[in-house]
């Protein structure tokens, strides 16, 4: 933290400076004028938590969402997670398994995590008035897809924490945060009822816990227990997390080199008995260790859980498709990587995660056969690691003049008109036109979204006549208000989070101000 050293009139000796600076840290929990880090955390969860709630889409739409909804409902009516609502639906992906009962291709862990929004869901729907029988099902989804609201929050406020807890200042730390959760994909991401804003929430979690140990002490038996379950909840939101893991490993090694060496090997066996846990369920349900329940052939006859793609059409769809392209879609990356060396000299092992993470997963995805991430917006399988990498934003803003400061500005307003895009109408119904997948279920390199969605914002702005249900703004309170809930409740829900969203905001940014908040003008 720097609170008041920034309002200070007096020019001091470099030294006394940094000294002074270091006495302010130490001891800002007695300063009154000086706000704790806990509280700028509370607030700026809050603000965009309840944020994330108003611009949520509140539906559910495509396989992998349904199938977590439906994996979600099982458990907390019948303490399964077999899926037959999504047979009966006609949306069914995924296997049988020894006992006919038909199966997700994904972990429990996001279905046990979202439990508690159903169940609030549920007892929501009962309560408040002007909810229509055919309309319960869709009010009860608009409320689970809102713990993707949540974990984007927590992953945001989980990168400020780690950003602080390293000695950055508060300001960059609380900048850098927002563009993540605002300028990134994690915005777009936060409206749909998708896995990735969880699993980014997970892996920052993981650094916190294993790189925000006492400079020059070694990652503690607590701290790699806890970055061990961590990884372990990854791996059974969805197991392919599982590349994380070695990278994990490597940086504690880095950091800590021979000191290190029993936190490798607690973290490993830890998130070790959580893949060998996944495993048993394969094994269990389907006869086979490594049978994770995909089907054999997709749509078209198309091998999905395949790694067949060429590395360079991966390469090319991930970097410069204008589809999916990860500078494209989170434009503050293309300076993110500058930061990750002065990152380093505050933590080796967290800038190694935040660069190589990433890398790792670029790798792995660009071979797999549907590494588009199926119907969705921008880099899906991409967005549980744009958070790590975001973190060199924080040594940037915080030791770099203001040309960089105002060059990181216009690309965090990119990335956001970028976010607004994309969530404004269905990604789902610009994609289904035959525009996004060709006759044989291939992607369309040549795919646009951020001039297909734009052409459909503004038909929309200028119809005269209301699009139906399912299509057009895709934000949750025109969707309920088409399926049948009375005007009065979407009304209300809509004041209250507008109301807590000024609120916390405004709190957020007299707490920044309080501890020196940067400005990138």
């Amino acid at each position: 933290m720097d609170g008041g050293i920034s309002q200070t009139k007096h020019v001091l000796h470099p030294a006394v400076g940094c000294a002074r600076r270091a006495w302010l840290d130490a001891n800002v929990d007695a300063n009154p004028n000086v706000p704790s880090n806990w509280r700028i955390l509370l607030f700026l969860f809050l603000f965009l938590n309840f944020l994330y709630l108003l611009t949520s889409s509140g539906r559910v739409r495509t396989i992998d969402e349904l199938t977590v909804d439906f994996q979600a409902e099982s458990l907390v009516t019948r303490g399964n997670f077999a899926v037959p609502q999504a047979v009966t639906a006609g949306a069914y992906y995924g296997k049988r398994d020894r006992e006919g009962n038909p199966q997700a291709p994904y972990g429990a862990g996001q279905a046990v995590l979202v439990a508690p929004w159903y169940l609030l869901g549920r007892m929501l729907r009962t309560v408040v008035p002007g909810i229509p029988a055919p309309a319960r099902d869709v009010a009860l989804d608009a409320v689970v897809v809102s713990s993707s609201a949540t974990f984007a929050a927590i992953a945001a406020g989980l990168a400020f924490l780690l950003l602080v807890r390293l000695g950055l200042p508060v300001g960059a730390s609380g900048m850098a945060a927002l563009i993540l959760a605002l300028a990134t994909p994690l915005f777009a991401y936060s409206s749909w009822f998708f896995s990735e804003p969880l699993a980014a929430a997970l892996l920052l979690a993981t650094a916190l816990a294993l790189f925000t140990a006492p400079r020059g002490a070694p990652v503690s038996l607590q701290r790699s227990i806890v970055g061990g379950l961590l990884l372990g909840v990854a791996i059974w939101v969805r197991p392919a997390h599982v590349i994380a893991v070695p990278v994990f490993l490597l940086a504690i090694l880095v950091r800590d080199r021979a000191r290190g060496i029993i936190s490798v090997c607690v973290v490993a066996c830890v998130s070790g008995l959580f893949a060998a846990a996944y495993l048993l369920r394969n094994e269990f349900l389907f006869g086979n260790f490594f049978d994770f329940g995909y089907p054999e052939m997709a749509e078209g006859g198309k091998r999905l859980n395949s790694f067949n793609t060429p590395l360079s059409t991966g390469l090319f769809g991930f970097l410069l498709s204008p589809g999916k392209s990860l500078f494209l879609f989170a434009p503050p990356l293309l300076l993110a990587p500058a930061g990750l060396f002065a990152l380093a000299r505050r933590d080796r092992g967290l800038a190694l995660v935040a660069g190589l993470a990433p890398l790792v997963y670029l790798l792995f995805y660009a071979r797999y056969a549907q590494w588009e991430g199926g119907y969705s917006f921008g880099p899906r399988y991409l967005v549980p690691v744009i958070p790590l990498l975001i973190l060199g934003l924080g040594p940037l803003l915080a030791e770099r003049g203001r040309v960089v400061r105002r060059l990181v500005l216009v690309l965090a307003v990119t990335g956001f008109l970028v976010q607004v895009i994309g969530m404004s109408t269905s990604f789902l119904e610009d994609q289904a036109t035959g525009a996004y997948y060709d006759a044989s279920w291939n992607y369309r390199m040549s795919y646009s979204p951020l001039v297909s969605q734009t052409q459909r914002l503004f038909h929309y702005l200028f119809s005269a006549s209301p699009a139906p249900i399912g299509l057009g703004f895709d934000r949750w309170f025109v969707f309920l208000g088409k399926a049948g809930v009375a005007h009065g409740p979407i009304i209300a829900a809509i004041l209250i989070e507008f109301a807590a969203t000024l609120v916390s905001g405004a709190c957020l940014r007299v707490l920044l101000r309080k501890s020196g908040r940067l400005s990138l003008g």
